[in-house]
Order: C-alpha cells, then structure tokens, then sequence
C-alpha cells in the first residue's frame, strides 16, 4: 500500500461508536408523534442511510414523513452528544497521518457533521469531509469517493475506504476504491481490522489481507 496518497473513512461505526446516539435520537422522533421505539431492524437501518431516508423508512404516511423532518430540523443535536463515544486509537491514528496522508471524511450523515466534529476536536483533523448534502447521489453510490479523489487529484488505487456496513463495501467497490472493512468480518473487503491501530500498519506495507 505504498502508494496510498488518501484515507477516507466512514463515520458511524468508524470514527464513533454512534449506535445508542442514534437509538435516542429516532426514538425521540418518534415518540414525539406517538410512536413505538425502533426495534433492531430499524436501528440497523437508521445507523447506514441518510435522515431522509430513515425518517421514510421509520414514517409510513407521508404527511407524518414531512411533520418529522420539520420536527428534526428543531432539534438540537447537542443532547445526544453524551450518547457518543469516539472510537479508541483515532486520535493517535490521525496525529500520525497527518503530514503523511491526506484524510476524508465520507458518510451520509448531514448537518449533524460538523458539530460532531467540532465537539470531539477533530475539525482540523480532516482534509475534506463529504455529506450526504454535498454530493448528487449518497452512499452506497460512488459519488462521495469520486468527489474526494477529485479534490485530492488521486486514482482509486491510490486511496482506501475505511467503513464498516455494506452501504460502504458497496460504496467502494462501485468507485473501484480499495476497501478496509473495520470491525464486520461479513463484509468483503480487501483488508479486515478489527482496531483502527492496525491501519498504520497497512499504510506501511504491513498489513495481512
């Protein structure tokens, strides 16, 4: 992996461990209309694909699937800050790419982003974060990794994707980018890790397969 210029990576899963943030924060939705709570399918679902699409996944009429965005767009996402936990061995990894690689962000996550970010001190910890909001077609399409190495002026050889889901295996192997899976040995990849210490390790031409 010598030749690898561009580490993108997903964020939920990833970079965080997003899994009870995203439990409280749908379920807060729904209650708010008198709905159940997600059952693990739902949670499942509303941990891969963007807020409008689990919000119509999760709201079946489409007068509700409106009323929901338009409450969701009132909520502070701070209060489900507390909920998250980072990822260990991120900010390490980081510190070290940095000056080495450069470093993306792809994820259908929207304007919850940078506040992420922002909240964990990594804003400058990223060369380019991409959105569900910055692209035509969101994962599992290409058109976030096809952005990133545009920016970057890089072929899909010369980056890796680091996701865990197969909204992100797809993702990859439709932009031809090479594919790291973290933490889900189901998934086809071209590499498997099971902490994001090991990267460091595959960038140096170490890793096994």
């Amino acid at each position: 992996m010598n030749d690898v210029r561009v580490v993108a990576f997903d964020c939920d899963g990833v970079l965080f461990d997003t899994v009870e943030a995203n439990r409280a924060y749908y379920n807060h939705i729904l209650a708010h209309f008198g709905h159940p709570a997600m059952d693990e399918h739902q949670l499942r679902y509303v941990h891969i694909h963007t807020v409008q699409q689990c919000v119509a996944h999760l709201f079946a009429d489409d007068a509700d699937r409106q009323a929901a965005m338009a409450f969701r767009a009132s909520i502070d996402y701070g209060k489900f800050l507390k909920y998250l936990t980072i990822e260990p061995h991120l900010k390490a990894l980081l510190d070290w790419m940095r000056n080495r690689y450069k470093t993306a962000i792809a994820t259908n996550r929207t304007d919850t982003m940078e506040r992420l970010l922002r909240e964990f001190g990594l804003v400058d910890q990223f060369d380019l974060v991409v959105t569900s909001r910055d692209v035509e077609r969101p994962k599992p399409f290409p058109d976030p990794l096809f952005k990133i190495l545009s920016r970057f002026g890089v072929e899909p050889r010369q980056a890796v994707f680091v996701g865990d889901s197969e909204v992100d295996e797809a993702t990859a192997r439709a932009a031809g980018v090479p594919f790291i899976a973290y933490r889900n040995p189901a998934l086809e990849a071209n590499w498997h890790i099971e902490s994001l210490e090991e990267i460091k390790g595959f960038l140096q031409g170490s890793g096994t397969a």
